[in-house]
């Protein structure tokens, strides 16, 4: 991710120092940045004379020697709270007063980022999307101590690098991730009980997707899946579909597309195809989760998985909206399409809900909650769109901004 955001950075002509911990993950990610930069030269979108001179804005280190003239530093390590709160501890000794102190982090709680600190005020949440250089959105998190001219600073930096920025308040998983952690977990819960995955991810991607939540979990990495699913574990434990399908899989070495075995097998070109080894691994979900009654799988139509994979999604964003993450379901729209590849055609995941009605979406959510747990039990924003019949999108009056 490091090396996306850097080459966003350097594509619009800022100089950028990448650090590591070193010199042999350095020049791995130096390496990244010369192939996201090779790439545009081989499609024709980039002499070989820009590519010179956009590559010598990047320089490596593997210290904290050449941060003290820095004027912005956006930190994009692993999702690990300790070793992000050294980081900051650090870049607050090396970097001047100004500096901006930024995290890519997607899942965690910025106040415990910033927790051993005295520079609250600075830090601030940059979470760019995968790829960093290319997708265009950038949710700027800000926390009650987080100044305005920090957002401001951090604003005119992702307009400069072409993005499209929204500013989110601060909570797990911000107001993207968050409103799409239950993507993939309600695709487990139907698998377990007893829908064929590859059926779930063509229903998803006929709907619309660019990739359903299984090609999904391959691309971001089994690894990832589970430390982000026990952030939501830790904080929303009442709603948290308790899967064990990944560890499984991870247990016997399958991590998705890096390791070329996922719920999908990749070839040399990072082609997927369905591997029927994983109904072994998916028998044993199912056994251990004990959901599917006389033996008898549950069955669906296509139009049912997309409704059961998406509205729990609606539900989270209507959350989101009703505890002031976001201010206007608008924010969320954009969101959903430029970070999450909600089909645009669709108008966003809030338009869509807004298309199909409260109060249907409402009545789905409650028989399914009736019959497979808390997962689906729908929000109290949403009980009450429903019983007023008002559209999600309307105008937030009683709940007080947290921006």
């Amino acid at each position: 991710m490091g090396s996306g955001i850097a080459t966003a950075l350097i594509l619009s002509g800022y100089p950028v120092i990448l650090k590591e911990v070193n010199d042999k993950f350095l020049q791995s990610g130096l390496e990244r940045i010369k192939a996201n930069l090779q790439s545009r030269v081989n499609k024709g979108k980039m002499s070989q004379e820009k590519f010179e001179k956009i590559l010598s804005l990047v320089q490596g280190t593997v210290d904290y020697e050449n941060f003290r003239n820095v004027d912005m530093v956006i930190e994009a390590v692993i999702e690990n709270v300790a070793l992000k709160q050294q980081i900051f501890s650090d870049l607050e000794k090396h970097c001047p007063s100004h500096c901006v102190l930024a995290t890519n982090t997607s899942t965690i709680d910025l106040n415990l980022i910033g927790q051993k600190t005295n520079s609250q005020d600075r830090i601030v949440g940059a979470h760019f999307f995968s790829p960093a250089h290319i997708m265009p959105l950038l949710e700027i998190v800000r926390t009650e101590k987080t100044s305005p001219q920090v957002i401001v600073d951090l604003m005119d930096v992702g307009k400069k690098i072409k993005k499209t920025p929204i500013v989110v308040g601060n909570c797990t998983g911000f107001a993207v991730n968050r409103m799409f952690f239950p993507y993939t977990q309600s695709a487990l819960l139907l698998t377990d009980l007893g829908l064929d995955v590859y059926r779930i991810d063509k229903a998803i991607t006929s709907f619309g997707m660019p990739m359903g939540p299984f090609r999904l979990a391959d691309l971001v990495g089994f690894e990832v899946a589970v430390a982000t699913g026990m952030q939501y574990l830790e904080h929303f434990p009442e709603r948290v579909y308790k899967s064990l399908l990944i560890p499984i899989m991870l247990e016997d070495k399958r991590a998705g597309e890096k390791t070329r075995k996922g719920f999908y097998l990749y070839d040399d070109r990072r082609k997927a195809r369905p591997d029927p080894e994983i109904k072994k691994y998916i028998e044993k979900s199912r056994s251990m989760a004990g959901l599917i009654a006389d033996g008898k799988p549950i069955s669906l139509t296509d139009k049912d998985i997309v409704e059961m994979v998406f509205f729990p999604v609606v539900n989270e964003a209507c959350r989101v909206l009703g505890e002031g993450i976001t201010v206007q379901a608008s924010d969320l729209d954009i969101a959903s399409v430029m970070g999450m590849g909600f089909p645009p055609y669709r108008g966003g995941v809030m338009f869509w809900a807004d298309s199909l009605g409260s109060n249907y979406i409402y009545s789905k959510l409650k028989i399914w909650a009736e019959s497979y747990g808390d997962f689906f039990k729908p929000c109290p924003f949403l009980e009450e769109r429903a019983a007023t019949g008002s559209k999600l999108s309307a105008p937030v009056k009683s709940i007080k901004s947290r921006l």
